[in-house]
């Protein structure tokens, strides 16, 4: 049984499932992303909007909750025609409040070609939940995407090697961060659009009590989505449909949710987390031995899941096992600021 409602759709995997479709087809595929490259009002917007389409007006996404549609549409299929375009676009009050915008605003759009093998690379990364970056020109002439945990494969080019190589640095950076992110930077004296996507944590919790409840108050501080789930045939499924971002945390004893754990290492996807004692550690190990899991995957499963923070209550212990998560995902050893000599704040 279910105790909480599951997270809404993610339009990200949405947008990327279309642009893996779409490019499908190789380079006679015609594909054009819409973005945002300044806003002005909107009041409170997030970051990384992203609109594509196809030259017969197929389109996926949205900019500013489908607010700007009217603009953004057509130069989306502008763009998968072979045009880039820059374009302003405004909204007014009743318009932007019907939307569930704040107020009122404007946004200067720019509309580009996504050559497909670029489209393919940004819609898998998207639709499982990796990190993605889309670079551009700021007139959109030419297009670079980022993929791989620490956006190190690139797909395209800026033009130019210089501004290839700084606006890539400048997007890596942005990653650190581990937040959405839209920016301007000036890359080999060029001006270039950023946007990083940094997929938002899903929590599933198997099992209930105390430090179940305290994990969905820490998922909630850190804007994760979290859901708890009692029946075996419900973790299956949910684990079965894990991305990277996605987080198991395993409180139920019962060996018949070791399923769950083989189901994870199957696909190699998200974080698996167990908890229990030594001695609860070292009875699941043997079973999972005995299923003909290796080494390297015993490895995968942590547990007992945390970090060892010295945590005695629930909301510490939920403390303790988030911070894993973060730490693993920023490929950080989660030891002392004061004795590392890396970067603070990513």
């Amino acid at each position: 049984m279910s105790t909480t409602t599951p997270p809404t759709a993610d339009p990200y995997r949405e947008l990327g499932a279309a642009l893996r479709r779409w490019s499908a087809g190789g380079t006679a595929a015609g594909i054009g992303v819409v973005r945002v490259l300044q806003r002005h009002g909107f009041g409170s917007v997030e970051s990384g909007q992203l609109l594509a389409g196809t030259p017969d007006g197929e389109v996926q996404g949205l900019i500013y909750l489908g607010a700007l549609d009217d603009t953004a549409r057509p130069l989306a299929a502008e763009a998968a025609g072979g045009r880039a375009t820059v374009r302003e676009a405004h909204v007014t009050e009743p318009s932007a409040l019907a939307a569930g915008l704040a107020c009122a605003g404007g946004a200067t759009l720019v509309g580009h070609p996504l050559p497909a093998t670029a489209a393919a690379a940004l819609g898998e990364a998207l639709e499982a939940a990796r990190p993605a970056a889309l670079l551009s020109t700021v007139d959109g002439a030419a297009a670079l995407v980022l993929t791989g945990a620490d956006l190190s494969v690139e797909h395209g080019d800026l033009g130019d090697p210089a501004v290839t190589a700084e606006a890539a640095d400048a997007a890596r950076g942005l990653l650190r961060r581990g937040a959405t992110s839209t920016e301007r930077v000036t890359a080999g004296g060029a001006e270039v659009l950023v946007d990083v996507w940094v997929p938002v944590p899903s929590m599933l919790v198997v099992g209930e009590g105390a430090l179940g409840a305290a994990l969905h108050a820490q998922a909630g501080l850190l804007g994760w989505d979290a859901r708890t789930v009692t029946g075996l045939d419900e973790a299956h499924a949910a684990v079965a449909a894990f991305t990277d971002a996605d987080v198991l945390v395993l409180l139920d004893h019962d060996p018949a949710f070791d399923a769950i754990l083989l189901e994870g290492l199957g696909h190699g996807r998200g974080f698996l987390g167990a908890l229990g004692s030594r001695r609860t550690q070292a009875a699941r190990r043997e079973r999972l031995i005995a299923a003909g899991v290796g080494e390297e995957g015993l490895a995968a499963i942590h547990g007992p899941v945390g970090l060892d923070l010295g945590a005695r209550t629930p909301a510490e212990t939920a403390v303790s096992i988030v911070a894993q998560v973060i730490a693993l995902r920023a490929g950080r050893s989660a030891s002392a600021l004061a004795g590392s000599a890396g970067r603070i704040g990513g």
